[in-house]
């Protein structure tokens, strides 16, 4: 009896989504890394830490 030949679809598919979520992780990093290197903050005026202090201050229900 002959072998039925063996379907590729699932290891082209599995290939691919591997090499989808390496190049996610990949960008990532690299976002994390830049966002380190290049931490940039506005400075906060004083209506806005006012409203940062009392959210700190009061208790959550």
């Amino acid at each position: 009896m002959a072998e039925k030949p063996k379907s590729m679809v699932l290891g082209v598919v599995a290939a691919a989504v591997f090499a989808g979520l390496g190049r996610m992780v990949i960008q990532k990093i690299k976002a994390d890394k830049a966002a380190r290197e290049h931490r940039v903050t506005a400075p906060l005026d004083k209506e806005t830490r006012a409203k940062i202090s009392d959210a700190l201050r009061t208790p959550s229900k």
